[in-house]
């Protein structure tokens, strides 16, 4: 069975940092892109940083440019660095990885077609 498992959340101060990982269970992610996605309360899931299948092309949210920083190891796992954060990052960030998404970046949720369960991030004093 084909499983993303995220890691990595919990509660940090204005300012602080965090660093996701998000990895899988029953294949590897070598060949698929990668996208970290949150949703807050009341709104809706949007997409935070992608990278490409490749780890070549990265693409970002605005308003997470500058602070968040997506990556990939060798051994396939994916990672989301989180700077600077601000109250306002608070939200259930999700994996997700598809294996068709080739060449380039997308951080449009619905072609992703594997999904973690999420790890809740709150940035709060």
């Amino acid at each position: 069975q084909l499983q993303l498992v995220e890691s990595g959340g919990g509660l940090v101060q204005p300012g602080g940092s965090l660093r996701l990982s998000c990895v899988a269970s029953g294949f590897t992610l070598n060949y698929y892109a990668i996208g970290w996605f949150r949703q807050a309360p009341g709104k809706e899931r949007e997409g935070v940083a992608c990278i490409s299948n490749s780890g070549g092309i990265m693409d970002y949210a605005d308003s997470v440019k500058g602070r968040f920083t997506i990556s990939r190891d060798n051994a396939a796992n994916v990672y989301l660095q989180m700077n600077s954060l601000k109250p306002e990052d608070t939200a259930v960030y999700y994996c997700a990885a598809d294996p068709r998404i080739v060449g380039v970046t997308t951080c449009r949720d619905y072609e992703y077609k594997y999904w973690g369960q999420g790890t809740q991030v709150t940035v709060s004093s």
